[in-house]
């Protein structure tokens, strides 16, 4: 269900808080949908042409999720009634099946369940398809089951061999940094010969096996009576289209590498996205008023679990995680956005979490800060990593779950972490934190963070972990990496960090004093406070110096040992890695659930239906 948070989590028919801004009146005409065992996001219009975005697949839409959402908003906007969703297997929406197999077929009748949903939604008497990267390429194909009237293929790839090519290469590159400061690791889990793992989504062996045979231009039917073709070379497939008997407008598609690049750096390709509105909106008819939309609770079920979105002021969403049956006393986990990751998180492995503590009883709520995902934008319109506010959020978050009466347990990574290290050392509701690579206890705004974001593949860290290596040093020697330049990097670098530390003992960051005096402080409430670290990542730094150096000295100051795990990247990525997360997680809300329960947490209670009935209604 729909559900408009004010104080508690509460269901509701549709989201009512009153915009702030432009951006923030988009979110509130926009409705979370489920249809088929897909979560997808419905834009309103009055247009009698509706439009489907079939978005790219795994790290590339994790990427261009914000951009994407920005283009649904625009073609709402133009008039265009629009669906965006996640494929089966991605972000919230269920498994692809009982084994977890992705396969394309799947993914293109998910397209054509869209379709169909979208017209008995809103009653559009016309559709227009728009895919993006591999989205491109099955929503090809499923014009060939489901006629549409328009096709807008956004940077499609020349066949599945091209693009596997593409993600051999990005499985590569994309490590544990995209996120935030890490270590560089090209790829830190191994790949395995059947499968690919990229940025920490799986492609597995069936999906692989699909992608070689995979060819845009391999179609015997027109997939529209018009398309447009956006991408860097239009020639071939243009051709084969026009043979086809479709129309075909034909162009580049400027600012690709930065919608997909990196989900932190992702910008809206504002040209081509405009040239994309126009021609789906092109000689459109509208109605007025636009038909009302006929929509069933958005839900979703599983094993053991069971998922709605929420939002809660001023313009916050989120997907609330119920378990079938609750363990008694169990506590309530609030997953913090990491970076600009979306809430079903890097690889979906939020998603997967909440699912798998679901069905142990554990309830949680995974939600998006201020300016991530399908939140409103942040008032200053900032980034939102290591914001000094972004503890707000979490407060708010809190405040949406307060009325069970559950203990909470936080769960960040990096920026995220910080971001839940600030909230439990502010608002004694929490009564327990798992860290994982925390940067910073505290963030000087001295610093700005797209330097030191875009800084992390030449950190002094870097510089000594490539060192190790023998073709490093070949390197060296045959002179293709200059000395001098690396000798006069560190060396500012080492004056800045100098220059912050001085500027911290006159004037400290935090008010509430040291790290360590705030950890004591967590410890006399109660709280439990857990720390995991990949290693050799720079967050060590800021532990040793604020906790302690010499060994075991941090251990004894949290209460617990500090996790160091070797062979893991900054984002967990591996399946290893987060069957780790999940054990210490455990182990977190087992001492979280042990502990003494403080005189200051009311009793749990139930929420009021009668309440209940007046939020719905509009009446609270």
């Amino acid at each position: 269900m729909v559900s408009d948070v004010r104080s508690g989590i509460t269901g509701g028919a549709a989201p009512s808080a009153a915009p702030s801004s432009t951006s923030s009146s988009a979110l509130s005409a926009t409705t979370p949908v489920t249809f088929g065992g897909l979560f997808g996001w419905l834009h309103p219009a009055a247009g009698r042409r509706g439009v489907v975005l079939c978005g790219a697949h795994g790290f590339e839409q994790l990427a261009a999720h914000r951009p994407w959402r920005a283009l649904a908003e625009g073609l709402a906007a133009a008039g265009c009634p629009t669906l965006r969703f996640d494929y089966p297997g991605e972000g919230d929406s269920g498994d692809a099946s009982d084994a977890g197999e992705v396969r394309v077929e799947t993914c293109v009748a998910a397209i054509g369940q869209a379709v169909r949903f979208l017209r008995e939604a809103t009653g559009v008497t016309e559709v227009v398809l728009v895919g993006l990267r591999l989205g491109a390429n099955l929503a090809v194909l499923a014009t060939q089951a489901e006629p549409v009237d328009r096709l807008v293929l956004l940077a499609p790839a020349a066949t599945g061999r091209a693009y596997l090519r593409e993600m051999r290469l990005r499985a590569r590159t994309v490590g544990g940094v995209a996120e935030g400061p890490g270590p560089v690791q090209t790829q830190t889990q191994a790949q395995a010969s059947d499968s690919l793992s990229v940025g920490g989504f799986r492609l597995g062996p069936a999906f692989l096996a699909d992608l070689q045979n995979l060819d845009a231009s391999a179609i015997v039917r027109p997939p529209a009576p018009q398309v447009l073709l956006l991408a860097s070379e239009t020639k071939a497939l243009a051709a084969r289209l026009t043979a086809l008997g479709s129309e075909v407008e034909a162009g580049p598609f400027p600012g690709l590498a930065a919608l997909i690049g990196d989900p932190i750096f992702a910008e809206i390709p504002d040209a081509a996205f405009a040239r994309v509105t126009a021609f789906a909106a092109a000689g459109m008819t509208r109605t007025e008023p636009a038909v009302p939309l006929r929509l069933a609770p958005a839900r979703l079920d599983g094993p053991g679990w069971t998922e709605a979105p929420v939002r809660f002021r001023p313009d916050l969403f989120g997907i609330q995680c119920s378990p079938r049956r609750r363990e008694p006393d169990a506590p309530t986990v609030l997953f913090v956005s990491t970076g600009m990751t979306v809430h079903s998180g890097w690889g979906r492995q939020t998603t997967d979490l909440a699912r798998s503590l679901a069905a142990d009883g554990v309830p949680s709520l995974r939600f998006d800060l201020a300016g991530i995902g399908d939140s409103g934008d942040r008032p200053d319109a900032r980034k939102p990593p290591f914001a000094p506010d972004g503890f707000e959020d979490i407060r708010r978050a809190l405040d949406a779950v307060a009325e069970t009466g559950s203990r909470v347990v936080l769960v960040g990574n990096c920026s995220g972490a910080y971001a839940a290290f600030q909230a439990l050392c502010r608002d004694a509701r929490v009564d327990g934190a798992l860290l994982i690579n925390l940067y910073c206890f505290d963030w000087d705004p001295g610093q700005d963070v797209d330097a030191v974001i875009r800084q992390v593949f030449g950190s002094t860290s870097t510089y000594a972990a490539l060192l190790t290596r023998g073709a490093t040093w070949r390197r060296l020697l045959s002179g293709q990496i200059r000395v001098g330049a690396i000798g006069a990097t560190l060396a500012r670098r080492g004056l800045a960090t100098a220059l912050r530390r001085l500027r911290r003992l006159v004037k400290p960051v935090s008010p509430g004093g040291s790290a360590a005096r705030r950890v004591a402080r967590l410890r006399r409430r109660g709280a439990t406070i857990r720390l995991i670290y990949s290693a050799g990542d720079p967050g060590l730094a800021a532990l040793r110096r604020h906790l302690g150096r010499s060994p075991g000295r941090a251990d004894r100051r949290l209460g617990a040992p500090v996790t160091i795990v070797p062979d893991i990247d900054h984002n967990l990525s591996s399946a290893e890695a987060q069957a780790l997360l999940g054990r210490h997680l455990r182990e977190v809300l087992r001492a979280v659930q042990d502990a003494p329960r403080p005189n200051s947490v009311p009793a749990p209670r139930t929420l009021d239906p009668r309440a209940v009935a007046r939020v719905v209604l509009g009446r609270a």
